[in-house]
């Protein structure tokens, strides 16, 4: 199956951001990654840890027209009162956009979002 290689999958994106929090807590501070590569812009660990997890409840934040990439082009999921609000954890999201795609119940992995938008540590200066 080739889905796991394009669209945004949560369980491997989760993966990924822990296993950066837990190499920043044995690196510490001193050690910097370019990111994005070829931007001049280093970085922590545990800042690339963070700037993956705001991207991905970004998924699910309205943006600056009151529009959530989750709902994609669903007008009824954008703007309908009734549903407008009612977010729905999919199966995976689209590469591009970070529109929903798959099985809109999947509450099991995409509920990973919880942990990522209130981590077990303490906020830093």
């Amino acid at each position: 199956n080739s889905n796991w290689r394009g669209p945004i999958w949560f369980p491997v994106n989760y993966l990924l951001i822990e296993s950066l929090r837990k190499f920043h807590h044995y690196y510490g501070d001193d050690f910097l990654v370019e990111c994005p590569t070829g931007s001049g812009t280093y970085l922590t660990l545990e800042q690339i840890a963070d700037t993956l997890a705001q991207r991905l409840a970004r998924i699910f934040l309205k943006d600056e027209h009151g529009r959530r990439p989750v709902f994609g082009g669903n007008e009824k999921q954008q703007a309908d009162p009734q549903f407008r609000d009612h977010l729905l954890f999919y199966e995976y999201f689209h590469g591009d956009t970070g529109r929903g795609v798959g099985a809109s119940h999947q509450t099991g992995w995409t509920g990973l979002i919880a942990t990522l938008l209130q981590p077990e540590r303490p906020e830093r200066d």
